[in-house]
């Protein structure tokens, strides 16, 4: 295996390799799927590039509910195909794949009628505990209980007395879902795929009929690269439809996007030892434990402005709010709120007007011979989406190809990060750390963890925490830039760490010190030092200029007032 590492020189490398020599496969799009489908494709054998314009996973795969589960709701659907498949993916992370990064949850299911919804909602739940324990996974995660409202409110006594008259409880599980993805990147790197951020797919390269590569804008170094392969896989989420139209041809399913957003509130807000979802008019509604805050989420609405910075508007807050609020003795304000992100869901279009009821499912297809398009799904069954995604692509490779193997592939982190978990005590008092930080670590980096303290064990400043968002050591920053592909501050403060959502003043008093650690490593001057920061400061400001803002429209001119960083 190569390193796991994505530093400056193994990006700058691996743009160089795919321009060199032809590859089996090249991945545009590095979000879950993108960078599943590589990981997927390299594990067979496959020669393997994978570009994203951006940040790793700076779409929808770094804003959603940061859940991983089977869908309750969808058993109501009567969609059992997904729930069995999603709640098999659940089984698979929380207990061989990424076991340091997907972690249970506790849900709280409030009963508001007597009788009837007690056997209704108890027959589902049960029956999504069934489905979970399929032979080979699923196991490992507590089945459901039914709680009296006397046991429900001593469980979650934020609650008002009148707001049920019983509960359920079930398990579920969530991760931070950048950091998922950067991993997912990382493992692709570690078997032997060419990765490289912040290169943009400007074009198609065509002979006749066939889509044989693409032209690749280093949009960092600001050349331009022409990368040929054999197959090319479109895996770009809400923006696959603007893809496809490099190639000049209609595709065979559109992707609309629905937008939903997220309000994070600090611990103390909310008195429970366990999450919440409630249902809305239109779906459900979550409030996850999130470290020390919650996240309470989320909208599903319609969205055709701006898709690379969805703007929550005012509307939206309100919305979370005097939903969640419906059932807390001690109700929310905006006050309370932290942080707000937006996302946009990457559906398929279908018959509905409404996006809640456009499809979740995904949809492969091969339009032009060349290129391979995969669409839909839901961030729980990426892997499987990537399995189809390369099992298409291999239709077009004149070779034999070997069968997806992901399934018994840990990703880096895992493996020996139970050991290093049981050991956690020896390792604070080796290294000097609260045995508090070193789960912290493990619960972030897993086996990788070593490399950290590795960083702290160099320069003894770095074991030490943030000045103003104390979650995180210093030398997570310089780790970010070093190791996972931090271009810019932004990627950092908002994807590699939270401080842009889990901290009041949004990541603004950090952001000088997390620049500063960042500039050795990238080779920064005091003027892009300061640069960075200033645009970091106005994507701020006009974040929370939109969330002022009444409706979308509005939200999004004023979200579009911070542009996006371009390097001298």
């Amino acid at each position: 295996m190569r390193t796991a590492t994505l530093g400056p020189a193994e990006r700058a490398e691996s743009l160089a390799s795919m321009a060199e020599r032809e590859l089996d496969v090249l991945v545009v799009g590095g979000g879950v799927v993108g960078a599943g489908t590589a990981l997927d494709a390299a594990t067979r054998g496959l020669y393997t590039g994978l570009v994203e314009a951006r940040d790793w996973a700076s779409g929808t795969s770094s804003r959603s509910s940061k859940l991983i589960h089977g869908g309750l709701r969808y058993l109501e659907m009567l969609d059992f195909a997904l729930v069995r498949e999603a709640l098999k993916e659940r089984g698979l992370l929380l207990e061989k794949l990424a076991p340091h990064l997907v972690k249970p949850v506790p849900f709280l299911y409030p009963l508001q009628h007597k009788g009837w919804e007690r056997l209704y909602a108890g027959a589902g739940v049960g029956l999504y505990d069934a489905m979970s324990m399929a032979p080979g996974h699923g196991r490992g995660l507590p089945v459901h209980r039914h709680l009296s409202r006397r046991h429900a409110l001593r469980v979650a006594p934020c609650l008002k007395k009148d707001a049920l008259v019983g509960a359920l409880q079930y398990y579920d599980a969530q991760m931070d879902d950048a950091r998922f993805v950067a991993t997912l990147v990382r493992t692709a790197a570690a078997y032997g795929a060419r990765v490289a951020n912040r290169a943009r797919v400007t074009g198609f390269l065509r002979e006749g009929e066939r889509v044989v590569g693409a032209r690749v804008q280093d949009v960092e170094g600001g050349g331009e690269y022409e990368v040929r392969a054999k197959q090319i896989v479109n895996a770009t989420g809400v923006w696959t439809d603007d893809t496809q139209a490099m190639v000049g041809e209609r595709g065979q399913f559109h992707v609309r996007a629905s937008k939903g957003i997220h309000l994070v509130v600090p611990k103390d807000r909310i008195h429970s030892t366990t999450g919440l979802i409630l249902r809305t008019e239109k779906s459900v509604l979550f409030v996850i434990p999130w470290g020390r805050h919650w996240i309470v989420g989320t909208t599903d609405t319609g969205w055709d402005l701006d898709k690379a910075h969805p703007a929550a508007s005012s509307a939206d807050i309100d919305y979370l709010l005097e939903h969640v609020n419906s059932v807390l003795a001690v109700p929310l304000t905006r006050d309370d709120v932290q942080g707000v992100y937006a996302g946009l869901r990457p559906l398929l279009a279908g018959e509905s007007d409404a996006t809640s009821k456009l499809s979740r499912e995904h949809t492969v297809a091969h339009p032009v011979p060349g290129l391979v398009v995969v669409a839909g799904g839901k961030y729980t069954t990426y892997r499987v989406m990537a399995k189809d995604a390369v099992d298409e692509a291999v239709h077009g490779l004149d070779v034999r190809v070997a069968a997806c193997v992901t399934e018994d592939t840990p990703l880096v982190g895992a493996e020996g990060y139970r050991a290093l978990w049981n050991a956690r005590a020896r390792i604070a008092a080796r290294t000097g750390l609260h045995v508090v930080r070193v789960e912290h670590l493990l619960n972030r980096y897993g086996s990788l963890a070593e490399e950290v303290l590795e960083l702290v064990a160099g320069d003894s400043s770095l074991g030490e925490p943030l000045q103003a968002a104390d979650d995180y050591l210093r030398a997570e920053i310089t780790y970010a830039a070093s190791h996972e592909g931090a271009r810019h501050l932004d990627d950092v403060l908002t994807r590699r760490t939270r401080i842009s959502i889990e901290t009041f003043d949004r990541g603004t008093r950090s952001a000088r010190e997390a620049a500063e650690l960042m500039a050795p490593v990238l080779g920064w001057d005091k003027d892009r030092i300061e640069r960075e920061v200033q645009h970091y400061e106005k994507r701020v400001e006009a974040e929370r200029e939109s969330q002022r803002q009444p409706d979308d429209l509005t939200a999004d001119a004023a979200r579009l007032g911070a542009p996006d960083i371009v390097p001298s």
